[in-house]
């Protein structure tokens, strides 16, 4: 009994690893499981837990590594659990076009959404479905979507058609222009 348990926990994190993921939430463990009891699946989530061998983000999104650990734009990405990406303040803090202290990692998803993961602070900004799948100026780095710069400008300014840019002449205004009209802002 004790050994087809161990064989069972060890098959469970041997199907995680081929995923390659870090950061799962209790559904996508159910179905990768094939838990389909509810209270099975918490319960067997919170004796990982207790052993350290999976980590409690929070109530329902769970890490093979700690918090500190990890990314903190994946675990924003992660924890929004639909499509998303980093932009606006996040991308153009880390270009230098805006200057301003950011305290709060910026995501683009359909809903609106203020959270936090830990130390670290998120704002979801909601953006209409016509334009949000559009992944113009969108790069996939390690798993993670990333506005460019020029889109992170054509997304800063639909949402605030008066922003200010720090460093105005870093800008490409003839590529972001043509990401506008692409996306149809």
């Amino acid at each position: 009994m004790i050994k087809n348990k161990l064989n069972n926990q060890g098959n469970r994190f041997a199907q995680i690893a081929k995923l390659r993921e870090l950061v799962f939430h209790a559904q996508d463990l159910a179905n990768l499981w094939q838990i389909k009891n509810p209270n099975t699946l918490y319960t067997t989530l919170k004796r990982y837990n207790k052993k350290g061998l999976l980590f409690r983000i929070y109530k329902g999104l769970y890490s093979i590594k700690p918090i500190h650990e990890l990314d903190p734009l994946l675990l924003g990405i992660r924890a929004i659990h639909q499509f998303a990406y980093i932009s606006t303040e996040t991308v153009l803090a880390q270009a230098g076009i805006i200057q301003q202290n950011i305290n709060n990692i910026t995501l683009i998803s359909s809903q609106s959404k203020r959270f936090s993961i830990g130390n670290y602070h998120y704002y979801s900004r909601q953006l209409k479905d016509e334009y949000l799948y559009q992944t113009i100026g969108i790069i996939n780095k390690d798993g993670i979507r990333i506005a460019n710069v020029n889109r992170a400008i054509a997304d800063m300014l639909y949402f605030n058609p008066q922003a200010y840019f720090d460093a105005n002449k870093l800008i490409n205004w003839k590529e972001v222009k043509k990401i506008q009209q692409k996306i149809g802002y």
